[in-house]
């Protein structure tokens, strides 16, 4: 009898060793999959120039086993609003002051985790090939958004045309910061898409980019444009709390490698400009 009890209490004390064995193992597992890399990455981007790299940046990081999944946002806000609310991994459309601003306005907490690209702000005309041709009083477009309308401001101002409030937030300017007008130019802010159609109506309108390659602009019709000491290089924007994320630091090197680099540089010929190191 006591040989029989003692069976039982060795098999039983087996049988917990085993579950706990088991157990073990299963929280191991657990664990692999719960720090697992993520292997899709959905990134919003605007349409034209971005939404073509970004074709180029998925080539490159799927030969490291990341899949990107693009979409496109045919504005300035909702790419970052489905960025914060977590309907996207990243976007990458917009330079640090928008994205700041964006912060500031919405109580958000997006984070650049790389540099892309220059899309310089220009003047564009179909009217003057040369800005010193522009008369006096002449119509000319900006865009209406805080940040690239600041852009507009200052492009305008270093031609002369306009003198800039003394103190004021390059980043944040507005027409009120206009303390002198000697060349009487008539200001129209537009929405940033609009700004093309509006070359046949104005003698000139400062036009972003991104707008200007996907309206098929041509840089001839350039007058002005933005030089390389502009602040407002493109970035990759993330949620603050996944900065640090394998998979979307993964991806900043995709869009940073050398062929992302000759890809621009052989397609935009100047109307963007690579600015990583």
């Amino acid at each position: 009898m006591k040989k029989n009890v003692k069976k039982i209490l060795a098999v039983a004390l087996a049988a917990v060793a085993l579950g706990s064995f088991l157990a073990g193992c299963g929280t191991d597992t657990d664990k692999g999959a719960a720090t697992a890399e993520k292997k899709v990455v959905t990134v919003g981007v605007n349409p034209g120039s971005g939404e073509q790299i970004m074709e180029q940046v998925a080539k490159v990081a799927a030969k490291d086993g990341l899949d990107v999944k693009v979409k496109v946002f045919s504005d300035y806000i909702t790419p970052d609003k489905a960025l914060a609310d977590g309907d996207i991994d990243l976007n990458s459309y917009q330079h640090l002051p928008f994205l700041k601003t964006f912060n500031e306005k919405n109580h958000t907490d997006l984070v650049s985790i790389g540099d892309t690209y220059l899309a310089p702000i220009a003047l564009y005309s179909h009217k003057y090939k040369n800005i010193s041709d522009v008369p006096d009083g002449a119509a000319i477009a900006i865009p209406n958004d805080p940040n690239n309308g600041s852009r507009a401001l200052l492009l305008l101002s270093k031609q002369g045309w306009i003198t800039l409030r003394a103190g004021a937030d390059p980043t944040k300017l507005t027409v009120q910061d206009i303390v002198a007008n000697p060349k009487n130019i008539q200001l129209t802010e537009l929405e940033a898409g609009q700004l093309p159609r509006s070359l046949d109506d104005t003698a000139g309108s400062v036009i972003n980019a991104g707008y200007a390659i996907a309206a098929k602009i041509p840089v001839t019709d350039r007058i002005a444009t933005e030089d390389d000491t502009s602040p407002y290089v493109n970035v990759i924007a993330a949620r603050a709390k996944d900065k640090d994320n394998p998979a979307y630091q993964k991806f900043v090197k995709a869009f940073q490698s050398p062929e992302v680099r000759q890809y621009i540089e052989e397609n935009f010929k100047g109307e963007l400009i690579p600015a990583w190191k």
